[in-house]
């Protein structure tokens, strides 16, 4: 414990507060609609297939977003950019407190929600610039373990949709949010010369530089994999407890809570191991553990084993995603800010793919099982691709 103390004090730890603030806010507005997914959708009344659509579409606007965001970030600072986003934040939650009256004005204000799923690129190269190299996987995974907004969001959101309903819930979520905007501005040191350097270089110059890179590519494959499992199987576990168990929206909620406060937490672990053991061994111990559980999962057992099973495949995934970044920060670190956009981005579309993917093969097979056949299956392809860059990394 000292010796973590003892790097946490080592680099700006005022400016991986502000981090953490803003990526754990951000998280709980970014699922905020999938928190309230039971009580939507009973009041639309909506197919498996429109559920999955209703939850996916704001990680897809986190994705959408998240290079464009990794770009201005490099190129104009992270603090800047950061307080932009919170405003579009405030924005969304405004038009979902006092609008969102049909089904298609839902999915408009899901996009736009989309903004604060953006706050990935901004949050982990705030957290790495503050600090030296020696610690850049424990920084990146304490800032990165504000995904713990998922615990916030699918525990307390369904619980004041009981009282205040869920319109009323979009206009609670402003207060944090503006409580956070301050925080940022106060906490964060400023800009200066973040990005200065790359200003003059045309963006998409600097995304063609990264994508001749073989490396992004895989890890944009596995970041898939670990962060889209994790917000993915967030999002949409509500509304699967829901159907599948019967269970109401508030132990639904609690159930997904604990499961996303067990990601959270083995994130920071995940990048810390990794800073001393290596990144690409401890992935290649974690996915065939991943693909175990989820192919277990894929039986559909009882909600006495499904519940475990659950929280052990969440903490898996929060671990990886702290082991994956601190291998992008020991191999992009030039370029962190774009890469964490790119490399994000990709983790948003594979979280996307999870409610889609689950709510058309329910309609279409009628259970929820295939979906975990597959997730389970793009574990293993994980573990293949993990071990080839091991090799190679030898051969080196």
């Amino acid at each position: 414990m000292q010796k973590i103390v003892r790097a946490i004090r080592s680099g700006h730890w005022p400016s991986l507060l502000g981090a953490w603030l803003h990526f754990e806010v951000s998280f709980m507005v970014w699922l905020l609609v999938a928190a309230l997914g039971v009580s939507i959708a009973e009041d639309f009344a909506l197919s498996a297939t429109q559920k999955g659509l209703l939850v996916a579409v704001p990680l897809l606007g986190g994705a959408l977003l998240r290079i464009p965001v990794g770009m201005l970030s490099d190129a104009f600072g992270p603090k800047t950019v950061g307080l932009v986003l919170l405003g579009s934040e405030l924005l969304a939650l405004l038009w979902g407190w006092m609008g969102a009256k049909s089904f298609v004005e839902l999915l408009g204000i899901g996009l736009l929600l989309g903004t604060a799923g953006a706050s990935f690129a901004v949050a982990l190269p705030l957290a790495s610039r503050a600090y030296p190299p020696a610690y850049q996987g424990l920084a990146m995974g304490i800032a990165a373990s504000a995904n713990s907004g998922t615990v916030l969001a699918t525990f307390f959101a369904p619980r004041l949709a009981q009282t205040a309903g869920w319109h009323g819930v979009f206009g609670f979520m402003a207060l944090p949010v503006l409580a956070t905007t301050a925080g940022f501005a106060l906490l964060v040191r400023g800009d200066g010369g973040a990005g200065r350097v790359e200003r003059g270089a045309g963006w998409w110059s600097r995304l063609k530089d990264i994508g001749r890179l073989p490396s992004v590519y895989w890890l944009c494959f596995i970041y898939a994999v670990t962060f889209g499992g994790f917000v993915g199987f967030c999002s949409f576990l509500p509304l699967f407890l829901h159907d599948q168990y019967g269970l109401d929206l508030v132990l639904a909620g609690s159930w997904a809570a604990l499961c996303g406060l067990a990601g959270s937490l083995a994130r920071p672990f995940g990048g810390y191991v990794a800073d001393r053991v290596g990144g690409l061994a401890v992935l290649r111990g974690l996915f065939p553990v991943l693909a175990f559980l989820a192919m277990t999962l894929a039986s559909l057992p009882g909600l006495v084993w499904t519940g475990p099973l659950m929280v052990a495949a969440l903490a898996c995934m929060g671990f990886g995603n702290g082991v994956v970044f601190q291998v992008v920060s020991e191999r992009l670190s030039k370029q962190i800010g774009l890469a964490s956009g790119v490399i994000g981005a990709a983790g948003g579309f594979g979280g996307m793919v999870i409610p889609l993917s689950f709510g058309l093969l329910k309609d279409h097979t009628g259970s929820y099982g295939m979906g975990f056949l597959i997730f389970g299956g793009a574990s293993l392809m994980a573990l293949a691709s993990v071990v080839v860059a091991i090799r190679r990394s030898r051969a080196e």
